[in-house]
């Protein structure tokens, strides 16, 4: 990975907006319904290298293929695998949390408002509505997706100056999440064959001399998602599924890939989110070399301080979120340059690349955050950057 070593590096966390017509199509494709592989084939393809040019334009150094290939950030990963299969009954992880809980109203007035949109928006659903399973042994069958995806990006990445590129792919803990065990005699050795399983995806990230993005909401989400967990019940959780990425990253070298974590939440009430001093040492034990965490959102912005009591090691960055994907205001340029600033002066300049909170995805049932908003908070990430870098350097 490149480092800060001469101004503060510019990136994001993966999922950008993407083309009403290309989300129609990905969804048809996701649901079943009758589709060109052909067409959508070439329309992925020139969606990718026009989002690619559009993060040159904009300045960023570290780009990706905006995740246009893929249905959403985590739903992608379902055609790659075999072993799974739908059941009759309802998708199994959207319980209450914590959140809900203290919050009943204001989580039942956003369902309705939700509902009040889906019509308009039904063939964007991403989301099934029966639940998949593992009903038998994880492989890895979606090589040819996953090269089509590493072309697309190469190709679009030889046509613009930039510093270097990522590829998304989700952690097994996530899948475990989404795909309920219904095969393997134990939580352990479900995670150890998806780790074996997305090992293939990562490796060929790798391969082709990509940055590998590993994204694992699930660490920072599980206690909001586990209400009767204690916060000690949480750490033995997450430490397992430290393990399993671990197990999916031996022999990668830690330089070329970034952690992600997040809350798995945007605009809505968020008082019992996970602190980051509760789980810091148990994300730095993952063989990555650096973190994107969400850092601007005022739920989070205070955290930087957990960086002047926790030793960043050697050889690892940040890649904090300096914009946020929860609030439609548009970050103003100077408070982009003193976050960096902050988290420059507990960790050090060249240890810090410009990032964001997560994802501005486009994907669901509606954009919760506008393209045009999504493309300006990225640009005063850019200018912010660059004012911080003047500071820090001069």
């Amino acid at each position: 990975m490149r480092t800060s070593t001469e101004r503060i590096l510019t990136t994001h966390t993966g999922s950008l907006p993407r083309p009403a017509d290309l989300v129609d199509s990905l969804n048809a494709k996701e649901l079943g319904q009758s589709y060109s592989p052909e067409v959508l084939g070439e329309r992925v393809s020139r969606a990718i290298t026009e989002i690619v040019q559009r993060q040159a334009l904009v300045s960023l150094d570290v780009v990706n293929d905006g995740e246009h290939s893929k249905v959403s950030w985590m739903a992608y990963a379902r055609a790659r695998l075999s072993g799974l299969s739908e059941i009759d009954s309802p998708v199994r992880f959207r319980g209450a949390t914590r959140d809900s809980l203290a919050f009943p109203g204001a989580y039942e007035d956003m369902k309705v408002m939700l509902a009040g949109r889906s019509g308009a928006l039904v063939a964007k659903r991403t989301v099934r509505p029966k639940a998949w399973i593992c009903s038998g042994p994880i492989k890895y069958i979606g090589e040819a997706e996953l090269q089509a995806d590493i072309a697309n990006f190469k190709m679009a990445l030889s046509g613009v100056d930039v510093a270097e590129g990522f590829m998304t792919a989700i952690s097994p803990s996530n899948l475990e999440l989404y795909y309920e065990n219904h095969h393997y005699a134990s939580d352990e050795e479900y995670l150890a064959a998806l780790a074996d399983t997305m090992r293939v995806e990562f490796k060929a990230i790798i391969d082709a001399g990509l940055v590998l993005q590993i994204d694992d909401p699930r660490m920072a989400t599980h206690y909001n998602r586990t209400p009767g967990a204690s916060i000690e019940d949480c750490r033995k959780f997450i430490a397992l599924r430290v393990e399993a990425v671990n197990h999916a990253l031996r022999g990668i070298p830690e330089e070329r890939v970034r952690f992600h974590t997040c809350y798995s939440v945007n605009i809505a009430p968020r008082v019992h989110d996970f602190e980051l001093k509760h789980f810091v040492d148990l994300m730095l034990a993952i063989r990555a070399s650096g973190y994107v965490i969400e850092a601007a959102n005022p739920r989070h912005e205070h955290e930087w301080q957990v960086w002047a009591e926790t030793r960043l090691p050697d050889g690892k960055i940040l890649i904090p979120g300096v914009v946020s994907h929860c609030i439609h205001l548009v970050e103003h340029p100077e408070l982009v340059a003193q976050r960096l600033m902050r988290f420059a002066g507990v960790v050090g300049r060249e240890r810090v690349i410009a990032g964001t909170d997560c994802g501005f995805g486009t994907s669901g049932v509606g954009d919760e955050v506008h393209p045009d908003v999504a493309w300006a908070k990225l640009a005063v990430l850019v200018e912010g950057a660059r004012l911080a870098s003047a500071r820090l350097w001069d």
